[in-house]
């Protein structure tokens, strides 16, 4: 499942609508990300995240697609948050589930990897001193 949304998530319900569809769920694993109040020695006090939600919701189907050629997932949650958000609220939610914890860390880890590289989410940085920075995608090593 894929969301896109501006507002906010409650992790549990959202894991636990997915898990109590499938018995056969050995392994969650998450990751949840956060605003934080310091990037590059800068005191951060809120983002702004635009999305080209379409685009987006294609190219995570297609990041989903693949985990699933690689790994023995049964299923997979995506959360993210566009719009303006303070610093200490949640952005982002990967979610895999699988048997086996192998897979569902292993693709947790892949999917947030290229969810921070090439979808196209753009993140504004708003800090104390009254100014802003748009931030570049992550650059992954081959």
């Amino acid at each position: 499942m894929i969301k896109i949304q501006s507002n906010d998530f409650d992790i549990d319900k959202e894991i636990y609508q997915i898990q109590s569809k499938h018995d056969s769920i050995g392994a969650v694993s998450t990751f949840v990300g956060y605003v934080r109040n310091l990037n590059n020695e800068n005191r951060v006090t809120s983002i702004c995240i635009d999305a080209y939600k379409d685009m987006a919701y294609k190219s995570l189907k297609k990041i989903c697609l693949k985990s699933r050629k690689k790994w023995s997932i049964i299923d997979t949650l995506i959360i993210h948050r566009f719009g303006k958000l303070k610093v200490n609220e949640k952005i982002v939610l990967v979610a895999t589930f699988a048997m086996h914890r192998k897979d569902s860390n292993e693709s947790c880890n892949y999917i947030m990897n290229y969810l921070k590289k090439d979808v196209p989410f753009w993140k504004k940085e708003f800090y104390k001193n009254d100014t802003f920075k748009w931030l570049e995608n992550t650059k992954l090593k081959n």
